[in-house]
């Protein structure tokens, strides 16, 4: 795997894919900088080394050259954070970024316009990606959010370069992925959760050869539990994935993973944080209620597992936990993550609502490595090739 400490960029420019798809509020104001951080220290090395960079991004999804999608809405932001000057310039191709890109300097840094003004970049364009590769030396791919995408800007322009690299950022994301499917260390606990099981089929069948215990949260339970014969009231349930419910834990036996699934839940009579609420046995949910969090007894199954495993992985949330009453499974949990982690486990947390979870109750300091792209990470987890890895390792 070709890194950014096997390249010496000086007097090189280096033509990195960022992902800067940042959430902007209507004033067009930056308010998550978390994906800017995360590729600071890419940029930070390579300017080290006597390098220049030039960013290129999307941002959105723009109905061509929409100015409410422009980057130049985060040239400031992304300054601020890289503790340097960016200089922006409004478009990605042609005359005006060549010459800005030709002329830079070792030092400095040059942000491109939104990639996606560009039908072309979608559509993966040769010579699109041919034009964007005028503006470096080197290319590094440092966007883990599109590796999956076989864009222009991530997997074909690669083709156009002899020197070429993994960003540290998602260098990180491939070593941490690799830790929790290849690992030696035994136990390994995935926990996997969210609304649907027809979302996670894929992943849960990839990671069962890998793992040693399998717990199961979220929405997808109640399809697991009324496919078991329980009574799920007016729960979440996908009528036509029971039968793919049943086939999952009787793989999971046939492997020897253990499944863990909750015991009680917290139901709720309405879909509202002021619901009347109690906790039930989770296959005893009467009728007009809904499951809206795993019980305390759940929580205290989980954290034995949690707290005897050593590479953990987290995708999905146990609880609707955006919802103050029903975040008590999901904030528990990852108490227990937080706790194992510090006694030495490995712990890997990706996917949006996990994500979006970690950060909401302020733990993703305690967990090893908390992953910048969602869908890709569930592509590698389903054991899929992504098209802008392969194009670095070609």
């Amino acid at each position: 795997m070709k890194t950014l400490d096997q390249i010496d960029f000086k007097n090189k420019r280096a033509l990195i894919r960022v992902d800067f798809n940042v959430p902007l509020n209507e004033k067009f104001e930056v308010t998550d900088k978390t994906r800017i951080e995360a590729a600071k220290p890419s940029i930070d090395k390579i300017l080290k080394d006597g390098g220049s960079v030039v960013l290129m991004s999307h941002l959105g999804r723009p109905k061509g050259k929409d100015k409410a999608f422009s980057l130049g809405h985060i040239a400031q932001t992304v300054s601020d954070v890289l503790g340097k000057q960016v200089n922006f310039v409004d478009d990605c191709i042609g005359k005006n970024p060549e010459e800005a890109s030709k002329n830079l300097q070792p030092g400095e840094i040059l942000l491109l316009e939104n990639l996606r003004f560009y039908d072309e970049e979608t559509a993966g364009d040769k010579a699109f990606a041919e034009k964007l590769a005028k503006h470096g030396d080197v290319y590094v791919n440092d966007a883990f959010g599109t590796a999956h995408r076989a864009h222009a800007s991530t997997t074909i322009v690669a083709q156009f370069f002899n020197e070429k690299c993994f960003g540290d950022l998602l260098a990180k994301e491939i070593e941490s992925l690799d830790k929790v499917l290849n690992s030696d260390k035994k136990p390994v606990t995935a926990i996997i959760g969210g609304a649907k099981v027809s979302s996670k089929i894929t992943v849960i069948e990839n990671i069962l050869d890998k793992i040693d215990h399998l717990i199961i949260g979220g929405g997808m339970t109640y399809t697991f539990i009324k496919a078991q014969g329980g009574k799920i009231g007016n729960s979440l349930v996908e009528d036509d994935k029971q039968e793919i419910a049943l086939e999952i834990l009787a793989k999971a036996k046939k492997k020897n993973v253990e499944v863990h699934l909750p015991v009680d839940t917290l139901i709720a009579d309405d879909f509202n944080n002021d619901a009347q609420t109690k906790t039930v046995k989770i296959d005893e949910i009467p009728a007009g209620w809904i499951g809206v969090d795993v019980g305390k007894k759940t929580i205290e199954n989980f954290g034995k597992v949690i707290e005897e495993s050593k590479i953990i992985l987290w995708n999905g949330p146990l609880g609707v936990f955006e919802m103050s009453n029903f975040a008590f499974g999901t904030i528990s949990l990852g108490k227990d993550i937080a706790k194992a982690t510090k006694q030495g486990a490995f712990s890997l947390v990706g996917g949006g609502d996990s994500v979006a979870a970690v950060k909401k109750f302020h733990i993703e300091d305690e967990v090893s490595y908390v992953s910048t792209g969602g869908g890709a990470m569930l592509e590698m987890l389903e054991g899929k090739s992504l098209p802008g890895i392969e194009a670095i390792k070609k």
